[in-house]
């Protein structure tokens, strides 16, 4: 009885897995794996489980069992680690925001600088475990208390929610520091992605806040800036790169906007803000601005496309810095704090910190730039990852310590 219910199971998985496996081979090619590109064998198999994962999850929302984005959580989530000797780890609630807070062993003779990480995912994958050895590795080899915040995921908590989580999180911290044995004078944000986003937007609001400590720092790692322009030279060279795709840096900042990416080819033609808007956001949203050598590599000039009304609609917050921090008046920009930025290569997210990056220094904000030429997104979480680690991203993560180290 057993042997027939394994056989019946094999039978029932053998079309799933032929399904999945034919849409991996059938997807392949349609995405580009640059030869300039840290270990391009191993970000092919990376791709394969990305493409295998996403069909699975598509399967499974088809057939009513879980929505695709519960599969990739799922997928996605890590595991606790074991305990690490070198570091006291807690989780606690800050301002009912889950944290978990990393604390070094050692002995220090002053009060130890802090890191608020805010997890990369698109605001909709990523969790406290996700990025456990991220943090682990900042706070071990700083020598930093690092506070790793959970905030709520889109589409089910839509913008504003994960900024205002990041935000209360990081102010509550920020009037605790004596528990932790912080120096309020070297608190830094930090995020990596969407988590940069937000490391962003919240540097930007506490700015002008004269009832709060300054921040230190914000560490932007390959950061999502803004949803005005996809078609920018990073976005047309590396559109099917990944870890993020082009089509998929749209959906994702529309299910973090209202969780509706109907209008998502609106969004990626660029007709989802009007020419008056466009025009004022020139100055800073433009490949003008983005200096030659990242244009080489396949841009072609692209005719702006009609404005669409209704879908400006229901996509305008696209204009608040809160969401977008790339847009942010030069007053606030200028009164941010030293930062340091790393990009990648072969990211469409590259050109956004090329611009922010230039945005602060003509306000007169001291920049740390970090370029990984081999780089693609997504590469810092995978810096030790068994089978599928990448040097390159161990030599950006080194780069983010370093910074910290002179802070």
């Amino acid at each position: 009885a057993l042997l027939a219910a394994l056989l019946l199971l094999l039978l029932l998985l053998l079309p799933l897995a032929a399904l999945v496996l034919g849409t991996v081979l059938l997807g392949l090619p349609s995405y580009e794996i640059p030869p300039g590109v840290n270990q391009p064998a191993k970000l092919r198999l990376v791709l394969a489980v990305l493409l295998g994962t996403a069909a699975l999850g598509k399967i499974l929302e088809k057939t009513g069992l879980c929505s695709q984005i519960t599969f990739g959580r799922y997928v996605r989530q890590g595991r606790r680690l074991r305990v690490d000797p070198k570091l006291f780890i807690q989780d606690l609630q800050f301002n009912e925001v889950p944290v978990r807070v990393y604390q070094p062993k050692a002995v220090s003779h002053r009060r130890r600088r802090a890191i608020i990480f805010f997890h990369g995912g698109g605001w909709v994958f990523g969790s406290l475990d996700t990025y456990e050895k991220v943090c682990r590795y900042i706070s071990r080899e700083s020598g930093s208390v690092v506070v790793s915040v959970q905030y709520r995921l889109a589409p089910e908590h839509k913008y504003p929610a994960a900024y205002e989580d990041c935000l209360n999180a990081t102010i509550h911290f920020m009037r605790n520091t004596e528990h932790y044995g912080v120096d309020p004078a070297r608190i830094s944000v930090c995020g990596d992605s969407a988590g940069g986003n937000l490391a962003a937007a919240v540097s930007q609001t506490l700015a002008g806040r004269s009832d709060l400590p300054r921040l230190r720092a914000q560490i932007l790692i390959y950061p999502g800036l803004q949803a005005l322009d996809f078609n920018l030279p990073s976005y047309q060279q590396n559109r099917g790169v990944p870890l993020l795709f082009r089509e998929r840096a749209a959906f994702f900042a529309l299910q973090y906007l209202n969780g509706d990416a109907s209008h998502m080819q609106e969004v990626l033609e660029g007709s989802h803000i009007p020419p008056d808007m466009r025009l004022k956001y020139r100055k800073w949203v433009s490949a003008d601005n983005i200096p030659e050598k990242f244009k080489v590599r396949g841009v072609k000039p692209l005719r702006p496309t009609d404005f669409v009304a209704e879908v400006y609609e229901t996509v305008k917050r696209f204009c608040e810095p809160n969401l977008c921090p790339l847009l942010a008046e030069d007053a606030i920009v200028h009164q941010l704090p030293e930062s340091f930025i790393l990009t990648c290569e072969y990211d469409v997210l590259r050109d956004d910190g090329l611009l922010y990056k230039k945005r602060l220094e003509d306000n007169g904000v001291r920049v740390t730039w970090y370029h990984l030429e081999d780089g693609f997104h997504g590469i810092i979480s995978l810096y030790d990852y068994a089978g599928l680690s990448f040097p390159s991203g161990k030599r950006g993560l080194d780069s983010v310590v370093n910074f910290l180290k002179g802070l």
